[in-house]
């Protein structure tokens, strides 16, 4: 079995357990960062087991310290998910990340999507990720932006800042169109991923840095991008659905932001 501790030495990434694993069954995996999510990710993956995901891509969680008991082993048994991690060191996306790409790199995978635990983006659209991975592309982003995208219920100050400042200081310092640049449906070829000149197994990266510095980086080093039609709803009422949240939360991503663009995550 996989262990944190087989990773490569030269890699910086969080502690982690492996309590479920079943094998690698596929060249491709989907890659869930979840924290108390709730009967949100019981929601998600019984989407995913309905849209036959499990037989195209191996399904992996990667818990950064739930406490709600929402990954019962009769949900994961249910719905045919091959590994959960739990990370036990410290961090939270990018450190939940670093676990996870570093477990799927060492089990063989050839590239990876992720998609947010929180039910708000449809995984129907996983299939075309897939496909573009075996076609070669890098990096693929999904975006609610382009033609045949939609965005539902995005909170006004959300879609302000990822159209007007996120996304355009992405695109400008990338050479790269991107146009919805903060929502984690993505997926990343093992080359990417692998490469010392982006280097993605190091402790600078800990909230949300190693999301804008791939759509720095990637580009930047000629490696194949491009934008997917997704859909991401929020809920029509209630409390959204984000660890991103407050003043100090905003302020802290576009802090991430400036040093992203300016290249301070570059190895």
């Amino acid at each position: 079995m996989l262990t944190e501790e087989s990773v490569p030495e030269h890699w910086q990434v969080p502690a982690f357990e492996v309590l479920r694993w079943q094998s690698r069954a596929h060249e491709y995996c989907v890659v869930i960062p979840v924290i108390n999510e709730g009967e949100r990710i019981a929601a998600l993956l019984q989407r995913m087991h309905e849209l036959q995901i499990p037989q195209a891509a191996d399904i992996i969680i990667v818990d950064g310290g739930s406490s709600d008991g929402s990954l019962p082993e009769a949900l994961l048994e249910q719905t045919q998910v091959a590994g959960l991690l739990r990370k036990t060191g410290p961090g939270r996306l990018s450190a939940q990340l670093r676990c996870a790409y570093a477990f799927v790199l060492q089990a063989g995978y050839l590239g990876v999507v992720t998609i947010d635990g929180n039910n708000k983006d449809d995984p129907a659209a996983i299939p075309d990720f897939l496909r573009a991975l075996k076609d070669g592309i890098d990096f693929v982003q999904g975006s609610r932006f382009i033609a045949g995208g939609v965005g539902e219920n995005t909170p006004r100050s959300r879609e302000f800042a990822i159209r007007l400042i996120h996304a355009p200081a992405l695109a400008l310092a990338s050479g790269f169109p991107w146009t919805d640049t903060t929502q984690g449906f993505r997926a990343y070829s093992g080359r990417l991923l692998l490469d010392d000149r982006v280097a993605v197994f190091r402790d600078i990266f800990d909230t949300y840095e190693l999301l804008a510095y791939l759509s720095y980086r990637a580009p930047r080093l000629g490696y194949r991008c491009k934008e997917l039609p997704t859909v991401r709803r929020y809920p029509a009422s209630g409390k959204v659905p984000t660890k991103i949240a407050g003043m100090r939360g905003n302020l802290s991503l576009l802090s991430v932001l400036a040093k992203a663009c300016a290249g301070a995550y570059n190895p």
